[in-house]
């Protein structure tokens, strides 16, 4: 019997001892799976740092507003003179605090207009209201709050309302709904909203100042630089074309695969970062090398111009891999050799036009050099658009002349790209360099 309690107890110890290793195994578990998330967050959070660093200033940026504005609540004088309506100055930060100077000054300037036109008429609804007495004031009240809302709000559809007033009209009709509203309750309705009004100006005044003066980040830069980028990715690709596709010894095994195929693929996704940020460009004073009537919309035009480029890239590419797979034979081996080289030229010579666009947007310099790029490249498109037509012996070989006209039309897209460049560059004003070399020249002769 003795013996039969000793197994029992032992068994019990045993299978107590193997389910307390079973939860340490759990707990283990657990705890080295919580750790490695928290080390892939901060891995991920590390990575968007770097990608942009300007995004951590922006997030002390919003910090610091916040605490400038916060002593209009701690301060008590301060806090008297503007009542309970200091909160509405943390707000305004909150809602209007944006990544670039444009965004922030575009936010501020309707939030304060709206609110200002929105008070006044607010006001002015609440004395017409008052006339008709106890019993029709409420009434007078929700008609004027149901009129001014539904025409407001249908305006946001206005396309150009839509795209540079549409936080204001929001804020118009908030601001104007709780005034007219509250005004039935309240006695010193003009006190609150003068206070209301105040503490904006102040939360957006703040905001201006930090975006501003604190590692401004301008809309215009980064809407140039997107420019410059987008023509030196298309270079890219056409780079990529002449060294894999029309050489004399094409590289083109595993062509899918190539990098320089999926470069202009970012061009046709650029519209809406390039809208926004020509939006907000023009609201910003004029910065560095940027004027104060700088041609924004310019870029805009350079832009469609660039993904329209882009699209006809995306067919030739599809063209030349599809081709690639099915290894059609050259019937004409000759005929073949002759308008790769044509082809290898135009791309070179259109890639380097694009790399001379690119420069010039970037140094804001008038791109002398790429007009001898694009003629040459138009030259030698027109040369092989004339044989193609000519010669006969191209039946034998289809997807020659199909290859030739893709990359020819790409040249006159190119060609369509450099005017508008040349007229960014005259709009613009930019510098040009043979001049400035002739001037120095001049001033050492002298």
């Amino acid at each position: 019997m003795a013996a039969q309690v000793e197994a029992v107890v032992e068994m019990s110890n045993i299978n107590g001892n193997g389910v307390a290793a079973s939860c340490r195994e759990r707990l283990c578990s657990a705890l080295d799976g919580l750790w490695r998330s928290i080390v892939g967050f901060a891995g991920k959070l590390a990575k968007i740092a770097r990608e942009d660093p300007r995004r951590v200033a922006h997030a002390l940026k919003v910090g610091l507003a916040l605490t400038l504005v916060s002593v209009l609540y701690y301060v008590t004088p301060l806090f008297q003179g503007f009542g309970v309506s200091t909160l509405w100055a943390v707000l305004t930060v909150v809602v209007v605090m944006e990544f670039t100077v444009g965004g922030t000054l575009i936010k501020g300037l309707n939030r304060a207009f709206a609110t200002l036109v929105a008070g006044f008429i607010a006001v002015g609804a609440h004395k017409v209201a008052d006339l008709c007495g106890d019993k029709g004031e409420p009434i007078l009240l929700a008609v004027f709050v149901f009129l001014l809302a539904s025409a407001a709000t249908f305006s946001r559809f206005i396309p150009e309302i839509k795209a540079r007033y549409d936080y204001g009209v929001t804020i118009f009709i908030l601001t104007f709904s709780l005034v007219a509203v509250s005004s039935y309750r309240v006695e010193e309705l003009i006190k609150l909203a003068h206070q209301r009004f105040s503490t904006i100006v102040v939360g957006v005044l703040t905001c201006l100042a930090t975006t501003v003066f604190v590692f401004p980040v301008w809309a215009g830069e980064d809407l140039h630089k997107l420019a410059a980028g987008n023509l030196d990715k298309l270079a890219g690709f056409l780079e990529g074309m002449e060294f894999e596709c029309f050489r004399e010894d094409p590289t083109s095994d595993d062509l899918e695969n190539k990098a320089f195929l999926q470069v202009y693929k970012s061009v046709l996704n650029s519209k809406a970062t390039e809208d926004s940020l020509c939006n907000f460009a023009k609201w910003e004073p004029g910065h560095g090398k940027f004027g104060f009537r700088h041609p924004w919309g310019q870029y805009q035009k350079l832009g469609a111009l660039c993904r329209q480029c882009a699209s006809s890239m995306e067919a030739l590419a599809s063209y030349v891999v599809t081709l690639t797979k099915s290894q059609y034979p050259e019937a004409n081996p000759v005929l073949s050799f002759k308008v790769r080289a044509t082809c290898g030229e135009m791309s070179l010579y259109s890639a380097k036009t694009l790399r001379e666009l690119s420069a010039a947007i970037r140094t804001m310099t008038v791109p002398s050099k790429a007009s001898t790029h694009m003629s040459a490249a138009v030259k030698a498109a027109k040369c092989l658009r004339s044989e193609l037509s000519e010669d006969a012996a191209l039946l034998e070989v289809m997807h020659v002349p199909v290859i030739a006209s893709l990359l020819s039309d790409l040249v006159l897209q190119i060609q369509k790209i450099t005017e508008s460049v040349d007229n960014l560059a005259k709009l613009a004003k930019f510098k040009n360099p043979e001049k400035t070399q002739k001037e120095v020249v001049i001033n050492v002769g002298s």
